[in-house]
């Protein structure tokens, strides 16, 4: 159940129709996707992965974008149980990207360009644990780029950066019905009200970075 920061009816409305609302579990197909040799995964979570998994589809070398939960300490979550805020996980998205396209330090500045970082547990209109901001490494390498980013933002925001960097360690693929869920359905009232606003933010943001067909 999400939290509210303001008892608004505006902030009551958009909670209505929030991530952690949308229960419809039917079927639905899912893109086939074969990761090549060469093709890397890095993992984040910013809020609805509904959001997050969107804006990296749309950045130039991710081949594929899912999903899913991670950075917990429970086995198998689920949605339901992810969203009682309980079981140490966050909603969180694998990114495949080829690295000769996209370096993983593009990918973090895709993340901490796509959502506030001084948020605790949570990313407007979704709060709580499940929707903290956490950027996974699986080297030093990759903790580094991490911290340095950190240190470069903690200059330009006068809050304190709430993202954990957290070593990776497993992560659960979300059911498919929440696989591309913003492309699948562009009219649902979440995707209008939140999901399709922060994407058009991140491409007026970085254009550059976007593929052609996302511009």
């Amino acid at each position: 159940m999400k939290f509210l920061q303001t008892s608004s009816i505006i902030s009551l409305s958009i909670l209505l129709m929030a991530c952690y609302r949308f229960t419809d579990s039917k079927e639905v197909a899912v893109k086939q996707y074969q990761p090549n040799a060469s093709t890397e995964v890095a993992y984040f979570a910013s809020g609805c992965f509904w959001c997050v998994e969107a804006v990296f589809e749309s950045v130039k070398g991710v081949e594929e974008a899912v999903s899913g939960y991670a950075g917990g300490f429970t086995d198998n979550p689920n949605y339901e149980s992810i969203g009682t805020g309980k079981t140490g996980h966050a909603e969180a998205v694998a990114v495949y990207y080829n690295p000769a396209e996209v370096s993983f330090e593009t990918l973090v500045t895709v993340f901490f360009g796509s959502h506030d970082p001084t948020t605790v547990n949570g990313q407007k209109p979704d709060y709580g644990p499940q929707y903290r901001s956490i950027a996974f490494y699986k080297n030093p390498a990759q903790k580094k780029i991490i911290d340095t980013a950190i240190t470069r933002l903690s200059k330009t925001y006068s809050k304190k950066i709430a993202t954990e960097v957290t070593l990776f360690t497993k992560f659960y693929k979300a059911e498919d019905y929440h696989q591309d869920f913003e492309r699948r359905n562009p009219n649902q009232a979440y995707v209008k009200a939140v999901s399709i606003p922060r994407l058009n933010r991140f491409k007026s943001r970085f254009p550059e970075l976007l593929k052609e067909e996302k511009k």
